[in-house]
C-alpha cells in the first residue's frame, strides 16, 4: 500500500465494513440498501485504490486476507467519524436566519403567521439593502432565505418562490384634495409626482417604481436625503408631497395623514422568497411550504405588475 495517493470513497469503506460484520455481500447489501453487485464494485474499487486484496471467498462467506484484517480498524474509524459528524450536523438546532429588508413590511407578518404555525422553531429575523446584499449571502451561507424582488437574472444556486403580492396605498396630508376619498383611481394620478426618497438607485424597488412610472405617467421624485420613516411620514403630514407605501405596511402614526388605497388597477408590489438549492435546514422546507399554500396569485383584473413579473406570480407558487 506504500506509495497509494488515491483519496478513498466513503462509500466504498462503508461497504467494506459492512461485508465484514455481515460476512455475506448480499446481507452487507441489504444493510446499505443498495444492490449486491454495487457492494462487489465498491469492494472492487476500494482494493484498486489500494492497491491490495481485502477479502478471498470461502464456503463461509468473504473473509478478510492479511492486508484485510490491517485495514480493518482504520475502515472502522473513518466510518464512525463519518457518523459522528452527521450525528452532529442532524442534531445541531441553529435558528433559521431569513431577510426580511425591512421589519416594517409584510415580509414580518408572514414570517410571524408561520412561526405560530410551528413549534419549538428559531428564527433570526435580520434586515438588508435587498437583493444585491441578500443574494451574496445566500450564496455564502450566511442566510437561508430572503424576501425580495425578484429583479434581473439569479445565480444558477438561487431558486424562488412566489411569496406574496402587496397592494399600494397613497398616503397624502389630510389638507390634500384626495384626502376625503375611500379610493384612488390610478388614472387620477397621472402626471403627478411621487416622493420616494428611499428609492436607492439599481435597487429592485427602484426598478418597480420605474416600470410603474412608465406605464401611468406617474413621475416618481427620490429626492433626499432619506432620514427614514418616521421622517418621511412627517413631512408628507406637513402638506405638498405624497408618497407610495404597502397596504400591510407598518407606517408610523401621524396625525396629519391619510392612507388610500389605489385602485383600477391596483399597483402590487411583488415578493419572492429565495433560497439556496442546496440549503437542506429542515425548518425551510416548513416555510417553503407555509408560503405555498397561502400564496396568492396575481389577478389581472384588478391588479397591475411590471411585465418581467407577471409570469412568475401568475403561474402560482412554483419553485423556480
Amino acid at each position: 500500500m506504500e506509495g497509494v495517493a488515491a483519496d478513498l470513497d466513503l462509500g466504498a469503506v462503508r461497504a467494506f465494513v459492512a461485508v465484514t460484520e455481515d460476512l455475506y455481500f448480499s446481507e452487507a447489501a441489504a444493510r446499505l440498501g443498495i444492490s449486491q453487485q454495487a457492494v462487489s464494485k465498491r469492494i472492487a474499487k476500494l482494493e484498486s485504490d489500494l492497491g491490495v486484496r481485502l477479502f478471498f471467498r470461502s464456503r463461509n462467506g468473504a473473509d478478510l486476507t492479511e492486508d484485510g484484517r490491517v485495514f480493518l480498524p482504520h475502515a472502522r474509524a473513518l466510518v464512525g467519524i463519518a457518523d459522528q459528524a452527521l450525528e452532529v450536523l442532524r442534531g445541531r438546532r441553529r435558528s433559521l436566519r431569513v431577510d426580511v429588508l425591512d421589519t416594517r413590511l409584510s415580509s414580518v407578518d408572514l414570517i410571524r403567521a408561520f412561526h405560530q404555525t410551528v413549534e419549538d422553531v428559531d428564527i433570526d429575523v435580520t434586515t438588508s439593502n435587498g437583493l444585491r446584499s441578500a443574494r451574496r449571502a445566500l450564496v455564502h451561507g450566511s442566510l437561508d432565505a430572503a424576501f425580495a424582488r425578484v429583479s434581473g437574472t439569479l445565480e444558477e444556486e438561487l431558486r424562488h418562490v412566489p411569496a406574496h403580492l402587496e397592494p399600494l396605498h397613497l398616503l397624502v396630508s389630510r389638507d390634500h384634495s384626495l384626502a376625503g376619498r375611500r379610493e384612488v383611481e390610478m388614472e387620477q394620478l397621472s402626471g403627478s409626482t411621487v416622493w420616494m426618497p428611499g428609492n436607492v438607485p439599481d435597487s429592485e424597488w427602484a426598478e418597480f417604481y420605474r416600470l410603474l412610472s412608465e406605464a401611468f405617467d406617474v413621475r416618481i421624485d427620490t429626492s433626499g436625503p432619506d432620514f427614514g420613516w418616521e421622517y418621511y411620514v412627517e413631512e408628507i403630514g406637513a402638506g405638498g408631497r405624497i408618497g407610495f407605501v404597502g397596504e400591510r405596511m407598518r407606517v408610523p402614526w401621524h396625525p396629519r395623514t391619510v392612507q388610500i388605497p389605489v385602485v383600477d388597477p391596483a399597483p402590487a408590489y411583488p415578493c419572492s422568497l429565495l433560497c439556496h438549492r442546496q440549503n437542506h435546514h429542515p425548518v425551510l422546507a416548513l416555510l417553503i411550504s407555509f408560503i405555498v399554500t397561502n400564496f396568492q396569485p396575481f389577478d389581472p383584473r384588478s391588479q397591475w405588475l411590471p411585465d418581467p413579473d407577471r409570469a412568475a406570480f401568475t403561474m402560482g407558487p412554483r419553485l423556480h
